[in-house]
């Protein structure tokens, strides 16, 4: 199918609905991986927080990326191929959190599993700019729209360049990487963070 084909609003629902459904299948994946233990004395559960940590953690960023998705998508108006096999790129990094997730969680938030979970994060932080840049293209044009891409692109580039820093700082202790992590989410969740008044017009 051409690269320019149109679909309209209808379309890109197709794409949304399925995306919901892989992200809600993934968040499943994820709260499996908290097995409880067969110990009732509490001190075995408090031996859990590693898992339980990291899978809130994750729950978080995938929570971050629904939500974002579900109002970037707010913008698009046609379904294009690039914007098809962005979307399934997306996907399929996000895909990958469970794995990374319970990796960190497993290994007590060792080096080697924080690295492993800051490039799990990082993949896609890359992948949804692909999808946004194919959206501003192709989507609405209006002012509104405009900013929100202004805003939002900006934050990414911000949250990609701290899971890039957290690599080098978990080498030097491993929750300085988890720390650069959770200031990304922290970004995100804030309605206006600094990174949004540092560029406001």
């Amino acid at each position: 199918m051409a690269d320019d084909a149109y679909e309209g609003r209808a379309g890109v629902g197709r794409v949304e609905a399925f995306s919901d459904g892989v992200v809600a299948i993934i968040i499943t994946i994820m709260v499996l991986e908290l097995h409880p233990p067969v110990s009732e004395r509490m001190d075995q559960l408090w031996s859990l927080w590693p898992i339980f940590l990291a899978y809130a953690l994750s729950y978080a960023y995938v929570a971050i990326y629904w939500v974002n998705h579900h109002r970037m998508f707010a913008n698009a108006t046609r379904v294009t191929n690039d914007l098809l096999w962005s979307n399934m790129l997306l996907l399929f990094t996000l895909s990958l959190v469970p794995f990374s997730t319970s990796y960190l969680g497993e290994h007590h938030f060792s080096a080697g599993a924080t690295i492993l979970y800051l490039v799990t994060m990082l993949l896609p932080s890359i992948a949804y700019a692909w999808v946004q840049w194919t959206i501003r293209r192709t989507g609405r044009q209006d002012e509104h729209a405009l900013a929100y891409h202004r805003q939002t692109l900006r934050k990414g580039a911000v949250s990609s360049f701290l899971y890039l820093l957290g690599i080098p700082l978990t080498l030097v202790s491993p929750w300085l990487g988890i720390a650069c992590a959770a200031l990304v989410a922290l970004l995100w969740f804030l309605p206006a963070s600094p990174v949004d008044r540092l560029f406001r017009r």
